[in-house]
């Protein structure tokens, strides 16, 4: 990430934040506080104006975007902490899985892990609730409810170790 500063005389400053997609932040602080954030959608292309902010809220902004009120947990796998003891996990399932091409109910997913299986993520669409009568397929993303122990052992028997 490249971050670019120069002065605007009888302004104030302005940055230029690089983003993952090439597109470019403007952040300019002016020297009454004020801040206008602009994006560039490319670099030729003209800055298009996203909002301002008064000195005060801009400040109040800053300090929940570095994480001052609220740290992420960052983890490997995507999950969900309900409680101690119960938590919700994305699960991929694996070409050569051996629950591929059985139903919810033929895998006995539940009776073998303990983790039940909330949600069925394919091909960008969700499957809620989904019944004993649903295939697994090769790529599909399980959502599951259970313990820690029950994930650990709902990611081993998906991957078939």
């Amino acid at each position: 990430m490249a971050v670019y500063e120069s002065d605007l005389p009888g302004v104030g400053k302005k940055f230029e934040v690089d983003l993952d997609d090439e597109s470019r932040l403007v952040v300019v602080i002016h020297n009454t506080g004020k801040r206008e954030l602009f994006i560039r959608p490319d670099p030729d292309a003209d800055s298009e104006k996203l909002f301002e902010l008064s000195d005060k809220l801009a400040r109040q902004v800053g300090t929940i975007m570095e994480g001052a009120y609220f740290q992420p947990i960052k983890t490997d796998d995507i999950e969900t902490v309900l409680s101690e003891e119960s938590l919700i996990e994305w699960v991929k399932v694996p070409a050569e899985s051996p629950v591929a091409g059985e139903t919810l109910e033929d895998a006995g997913i539940r009776e073998e892990t303990g983790a039940s299986v909330v949600a069925i993520q394919r091909d960008g669409e969700t499957i809620t609730n989904p019944g004993p009568d649903t295939t697994l397929m090769p790529e599909d993303t399980l959502v599951a409810v259970g313990s820690r122990e029950e994930h650990d052992e709902l990611e081993s028997f998906v991957a078939g170790e």
